[in-house]
C-alpha cells in the first residue's frame, strides 16, 4: 500500500516539475500562526477541512497525515523556523504515481497580521503532473478556506 518517495530537500520548492503557489493574508501575527502549523499538528483537522488525521512523529521531526478519500502521508519536517517557515516532504504515501512531494509554508508580517505563501511542489509522470495542474483551483480553494478557518480559530482563542 505505502510507496516510498524520493527524498527531496528545500530547494525542490523552487525546482519541482509541478509548483503550485498560493498566498493569503491572516489577521493574526506570525507567531500564533506558526504555532498552529508546526506545534499543534493534531489540531489541523479542526481548521483544514481536507485533513482527517494529523499527528507528530519522531518528537516533532515527522508527521503522519490522513486526507479525505483515504490518502495517507508519512512526512519528514525539513524546515521549522519559528514564526517564519514550516516545510515537510512526503516520504511514503498511497497516492499512485507520485515520485516526490514537498510543501512549504512561508509566513511574513503584513501590517498586524501575516501573509502566508504555501508552495505545493511535486514530481510524477506526465499524467499525474497534468492532474495536479488541473487540481490547482481546488487546492487553492482548500488552502484559502483552511487559512480563513485557522484565522477564525486563532481569533476565538484570543477572546
Amino acid at each position: 500500500m505505502a510507496r516510498r518517495l524520493r527524498a527531496v530537500e528545500l530547494d525542490f520548492a523552487g525546482t519541482a516539475p509541478v509548483r503550485l503557489v498560493f498566498t493569503a493574508r491572516m489577521t493574526q501575527p506570525p507567531a500564533p500562526v506558526y504555532q498552529a502549523l508546526a506545534e499543534r499538528v493534531p489540531d489541523w483537522p479542526a481548521w483544514f477541512k481536507a485533513v482527517t488525521l494529523a499527528r507528530s512523529t519522531h518528537g516533532g521531526a515527522g508527521r503522519e497525515i490522513g486526507l479525505m478519500g483515504g490518502v495517507r502521508f508519512r512526512e519528514t519536517v525539513v524546515a521549522a523556523e519559528r514564526g517564519r517557515r514550516y516545510a515537510y516532504r512526503v516520504d511514503e504515501t498511497n497516492v499512485p504515481g507520485l515520485r516526490a512531494l514537498l510543501e512549504e509554508w512561508w509566513l511574513s508580517p503584513s501590517g498586524s497580521g501575516t501573509r502566508i505563501r504555501w508552495t505545493f511542489a511535486a514530481d510524477g509522470p506526465a499524467p499525474l503532473r497534468f492532474a495536479l495542474a488541473a487540481a490547482r483551483p481546488g487546492l487553492g480553494h482548500s488552502f484559502r478556506s483552511a487559512v480563513g478557518a485557522l484565522d477564525a480559530r486563532l481569533i476565538a482563542a484570543r477572546s
